[in-house]
């Protein structure tokens, strides 16, 4: 039994709220009172591609779920895609015992990146978006403008993490911190302007996009 799968399964033995067990491989079956059963397959990679996603899709017949285990997990835009038109969930460990509890294992997407995934969306000036990775989208405006958007969903943005980002998925015009609560640092902001992007709040965020 591989690790994520041992420690799967003891993070539903721990919660309670619903019960899981080892179907085979990287595969478990979750249980929960009242909702559908969900077959979940939970892999360790650090990169899910289209490639990846198609493959435990094709190997475990009823999938339901496909959960990246490692915090650092990186979802490629073509997989999410793949996995949406296929009726199969994604995201991390948390998005998938959620999903488990409310009964929507199938279409579940990363709570981490839903809701500013949304936002953007259905911004008016929004014309069209197109997902590259989890967290970076290039939205063009009803303007024509183009916009590639990096987000970071963490409290208190550091200079090293806007360094990161862009060193992992390239140059962004824009840092969205998505965290609700939290506040970039102002060294986060430093380290935008140095690399020639912008660090901000979604507030901001749609101040930018009125005015392009």
């Amino acid at each position: 039994m591989n690790w994520q799968i041992k420690y799967a399964l003891a993070s539903f033995a721990k919660a309670g709220r619903s019960t899981a067990e080892h179907v085979r491989g990287e595969v478990i079956r979750i249980m929960t009172q009242d909702q559908p059963d969900v077959l979940a397959a939970i892999t360790a990679v650090e990169t899910v591609n289209q490639a990846t996603a198609a493959q435990y899709r094709e190997q475990v017949a009823g999938l339901d779920f496909l959960c990246g285990y490692r915090a650092t997990c990186v979802w490629e835009g073509e997989a999410i895609q793949y996995l949406e038109q296929n009726r199969v969930g994604w995201g991390n460990f948390g998005t998938l015992g959620s999903a488990a509890l409310d009964g929507d294992a199938n279409s579940a997407a990363h709570k981490v990146y839903k809701f500013s995934d949304r936002l953007l969306r259905q911004y008016g000036r929004v014309a069209e978006v197109d997902r590259e990775f989890d967290r970076i989208h290039r939205v063009t405006l009803r303007s024509g403008a183009t916009f590639r958007i990096g987000m970071i969903a963490d409290y208190e943005p550091t200079a090293d993490e806007v360094r990161t980002l862009w060193e992992r998925f390239g140059p962004v015009d824009i840092v969205w911190n998505i965290n609700p609560n939290g506040t970039p640092q102002p060294e986060a902001s430093e380290a935008g302007r140095a690399l020639g992007c912008e660090v901000m709040k979604w507030d901001e965020l749609k101040d930018r996009l009125s005015k392009a």
